[in-house]
């Protein structure tokens, strides 16, 4: 089992279901992103850490930290381990006196742990396979590398046409030309 880490780059409102949210986690050194759907209450305690909000009284997943502390548990990392049925399974894989926990949690609760002690986020490479798409800097950066003129704006593109048509580079000119078409008629 392979081991990859992730960070939280977004919290959105799920398109796929009414009074949810979504979390993205973005692969840390690669290209993968992962959506995992999560509650209302958790999506306002992920996004209360992330924005560092003081709260007047613990909320429940402060109450957690608060315990581990006192009972001198260090939670090391969370890991996203199993993919059933469209439910992301983790653990807070913790450590007390030499000895290694492994508490399972919901997904959604450890995330909101993990960012308020800035821990760690790992999922097994094979889940990741299975439930990510590439990011939108990938599929630009595949794009461009299918069509070398997607990086230009349209006025580099134009003056080069225009420096091609003058020297009657026309072989040159039109995927220029081509390109400056499409994105007009889109």
């Amino acid at each position: 089992m392979k081991k990859v880490a992730l960070e939280i780059v977004a919290l959105k409102h799920s398109v796929a279901q009414t009074k949810s949210y979504a979390v993205v986690l973005a692969e840390v050194d690669g290209v993968r992103e992962l959506s995992i759907v999560i509650g209302d209450a958790e999506a306002r305690a992920i996004a209360i850490a992330i924005e560092h909000m003081p709260m007047p009284r613990p909320l429940t997943h402060d109450l957690l930290i608060n315990m581990l502390d006192q009972f001198n548990i260090e939670l090391k990392e969370v890991f996203i381990y199993k993919l059933e049925e469209g439910t992301f399974y983790a653990y807070l894989n913790c450590h007390q006196y030499g000895e290694e926990i492994a508490i399972d949690a919901r997904t959604s609760d450890a995330l909101a742990v993990a960012v308020r002690v800035n821990c760690p986020i790992f999922i097994d490479d094979q889940i990741l396979k299975i439930a990510s798409k590439k990011t939108k800097e990938t599929k630009a950066s595949e794009k461009t590398a299918q069509n070398p003129y997607a990086a230009m704006s349209t006025a580099e593109l134009q003056a080069e046409l225009d420096m091609y048509l003058e020297n009657e580079e026309y072989d040159k000119a039109i995927p220029i030309r081509d390109e400056i078409n499409r994105r007009n008629n889109q």
